[in-house]
């Protein structure tokens, strides 16, 4: 019998999504924050988790290498979603899509100038969608280490980032100034294996919704 196989990133996501696993009977069998494994085994013989980069969870899932995973929806929007099936917003890993400039930094003003803008962001996708919305022109600066550091060195004038809390931004000085989106995770699975494991994965969708719900 071929396992289900479970795509999630290790730390927040991976925390917050062990107790829909517990509701669906699954129980992994280590903890990636404390082992090295990459694929862990589960209470249950015909389930296994794989531990991937955030990033790439929509891409083990799309191409059938996982069966169903748990992706933040900034991450799913900018893979585009292709091959995915997208059935649950988990309401875990909540934060906000936010734009954040420097202290002092008159955004308002800028953005009404119609001046051009050098956006900093690992969201390319998304705050291009953003600014044009908005019919800012702006210039965009891929970047996938911390984004705070580009407005501070002169990079850029503003960064399209995630934020939870806002305390990396108030302690380099930068202000979150205008919101995008609010974001939480969401269950993705494979369109070919929803078709050919129905019987099994299912009812894991089905506990993973009742869990969200209560």
């Amino acid at each position: 019998m071929t396992p289900i196989t479970i795509a999630l990133s290790k730390g927040r996501i991976f925390d917050e999504t062990l107790p829909l696993l517990a509701a669906a009977g699954i129980v992994p069998n280590e903890n990636p924050a404390t082992s090295r494994k990459l694929i862990i085994g589960a209470n249950r013989p015909d389930v296994r988790v794989v531990i991937v980069r955030a990033t790439d969870v929509p891409t083990y899932v799309q191409y059938g290498a996982a069966d169903i995973g748990v992706a933040g929806k900034d991450v799913l929007i900018e893979h585009g979603g292709e091959g995915l099936y997208s059935p649950l917003d988990l309401g875990i890993a909540r934060c906000r899509m936010m734009v954040a400039v420097p202290e002092g930094f008159d955004y308002a003003s800028a953005v009404r100038q119609g001046a051009r803008l050098r956006v900093a962001s690992k969201y390319i996708r998304t705050a291009r969608e953003h600014f044009a919305a908005k019919g800012v022109h702006v210039d965009l600066i891929k970047l996938y280490g911390s984004m705070e550091l580009a407005p501070l060195a002169g990079l850029a004038d503003a960064i399209v980032d995630l934020v939870s809390t806002g305390g990396t931004l108030k302690a380099n000085k930068l202000t979150a100034c205008e919101h995008i989106m609010d974001i939480s995770a969401r269950l993705v699975v494979n369109q070919a294996a929803l078709k050919v494991k129905r019987q099994t994965l299912q009812p894991i969708i089905d506990a993973f919704a009742g869990a969200v719900e209560e």
